[in-house]
């Protein structure tokens, strides 16, 4: 699926964060590009490098840059033996996180960096995306500028993009640490004991608030009037929110009881959903991206 653009030239803010030296790090980088349009190529283009961390969220934005059919530079990171970030993604941010990017615009040398997955997401879908379905039409005919006169499909946008990473993505990442007190990782003479501690978080916490996360999102896809989020068309809220469904789809048994079923049977539309992710041409080609440069760096976190 490729959305369809526009080749006006967008304008950039020249604020950047003054905490960052991208050429300081020492990690090999690989280029992608795809070949611009002729319109575009007759543009200078804003140089775009995504800093990329193995099992990170750093997944959706590259799927995102696919989609967006710009040209990038990746620079990939592996994780350390304790599953930490090295520490050479302090030199680009100070909280040393993934993802991460730098956008330098025509003209300039200063690059503007930003990190968080929600603001990366938005930021790029906005500059690059504007006029292309991975970005709904703000306003309803006639209702521009009016509060309350935006259309469905980018309200869902919007609160998706919130959603993803200030509710669902909490649960996933408590999920995936507390599941650590059960892991082999525990010395086994005290691991009966941190296993019944993780059974009882599960239960009273994880497991209840993760069965309200996918009913809603089952409840939501039915009322969407298609096949995503926001409607006919994949959006870079489902981009953002496919690295957690995508990576716990088949974890989500193991969180609890599920009245004696199973999560996909529960909420048939959400896994059809995640299903269809995964087969999206944007989406495999982000991770066959990351195959070509090393098969061994991973995509999925571990539950």
């Amino acid at each position: 699926m490729r959305s369809q653009r526009n080749t006006k030239a967008e304008s950039y803010p020249m604020e950047c964060f003054p905490f960052m030296n991208p050429d300081s790090i020492s990690t090999t980088t690989i280029t992608k590009s795809y070949v611009p349009s002729t319109a575009m190529a007759t543009e200078e283009q804003p140089k775009i490098k995504l800093y990329w961390l193995e099992k990170s969220r750093a997944q959706n934005v590259l799927w995102l840059l696919e989609e967006l059919e710009v040209e990038y530079e990746l620079v990939t990171f592996r994780r350390k033996k304790d599953q930490f970030a090295p520490d050479d993604l302090k030199k680009i941010h100070p909280l040393g996180k993934s993802p991460v990017i730098s956008i330098t615009p025509p003209g300039t040398a200063e690059p503007i960096v930003l990190a968080e997955s929600g603001f990366i997401v938005q930021y790029l879908t906005e500059h690059f995306g504007k006029d292309t379905t991975l970005m709904p039409k703000r306003y309803r005919e006639g209702q521009e500028g009016k509060a309350g006169g935006e259309t469905e499909a980018w309200l869902r946008w919007q609160y998706f993009l919130h959603f993803t990473e200030g509710t669902m993505m909490g649960s996933l990442v408590m999920a995936m640490v507390i599941g650590n007190l059960k892991s082999r990782q525990v010395p086994f003479f005290i691991r009966p004991l941190t296993s019944m501690v993780a059974n009882q978080i599960f239960a009273h916490l994880i497991y209840p608030n993760v069965k309200s996360q996918l009913a809603f999102l089952e409840q939501q896809l039915s009322t969407s009037g298609g096949d995503y989020l926001c409607g006919e068309h994949l959006t870079a809220a489902d981009i953002l929110i496919s690295f957690g469904l995508i990576t716990a789809k088949e974890q989500f048994q193991t969180f609890g009881d599920w009245e004696g079923r199973t999560p996909r049977e529960l909420y048939p539309r959400l896994f059809a959903y995640i299903d269809r992710l995964e087969t999206l041409p944007g989406y495999k080609r982000s991770v066959q991206k990351i195959k070509e440069i090393d098969e061994s760096l991973g995509i999925k976190f571990q539950l």
